[in-house]
């Protein structure tokens, strides 16, 4: 995914009202961007980072800015979560993923299941369809490990229930983690953030959803997906510190 234009820079000043962060340009002019990102953004929220951002000339925009990557612990982080299915669309098209190729169409946002969902991808192989969920990670902890979610998400926990439900009727379905930073070797769930997640997540390995992760290579020109990471389920009761 390379981005339509040049992102600028500037330093972050506050992320508030979850949608929102005001950013010291390098120009000297401080200015109020949209915040793409309803978590926590643990770890990648400091004041005084290194930010970029997009622009839009939409005239319906009331900030025309939006916050596209951080530098965090050194490294370049993806923050926006819209971008997510757009990037694991991308690598599956790309033949990245071998779990889930092979179809002959792909559908974005398509309703499903008993709650009225919307499922991020749908593939149709011509036979069987694939439910695929995809969740955008930026939280990660000191040895590479990236976790999930980082604020609680009674949703995130909805989804996988689905999948289950969809699985249990006899298609198939995968959990798509897209790590959108590039000093990560693996994902898990974070139980002490959100204990039910983690069970969910591993109740949902254990029926036969597919659970896959890809890592990004992040630049301010554009985000990739490059890379298969390692998934680990085993409970861990005490997160290392961020």
């Amino acid at each position: 995914m390379i981005f339509a234009q040049p992102l600028i820079s500037g330093v972050l000043q506050r992320r508030y009202k979850r949608f929102l962060a005001d950013v010291l340009m390098d120009d000297g002019e401080v200015i109020t961007a949209h915040c793409p990102n309803t978590g926590s953004m643990m770890g990648c929220m400091e004041p005084g980072s290194r930010v970029w951002l997009s622009h839009s000339d939409g005239a319906t925009r009331k900030y025309p800015h939006t916050w596209e990557l951080v530098e965090a612990d050194g490294v370049l982080v993806g923050i926006h979560t819209g971008r997510a299915n757009a990037l694991v669309e991308e690598a599956i098209r790309a033949g990245r993923v071998p779990e889930l190729s092979g179809f002959n169409t792909l559908r974005r946002e398509v309703k499903y299941g008993r709650h009225n969902s919307r499922i991020d991808l749908l593939l149709d192989p011509g036979g069987v369809e694939c439910f695929v969920e995809v969740k955008n990670v930026t939280a990660a902890v000191r040895g590479g490990v990236a976790l999930f979610p980082d604020a609680v998400s009674t949703r995130a926990s909805k989804h996988l229930q689905e999948l289950i439900a969809m699985v249990e009727e006899g298609y198939r379905a995968a959990l798509v983690f897209c790590v959108q930073r590039e000093d990560v070797s693996r994902v898990r769930p974070a139980d002490t953030i959100d204990p039910a997640y983690g069970e969910w997540l591993r109740r949902a390995h254990d029926a036969g959803v597919m659970v896959l992760a890809l890592g990004a290579r992040v630049s301010p020109r554009g985000i990739e997906l490059t890379r298969r990471l390692e998934v680990d389920l085993s409970f861990q009761g005490r997160e290392p510190h961020c």
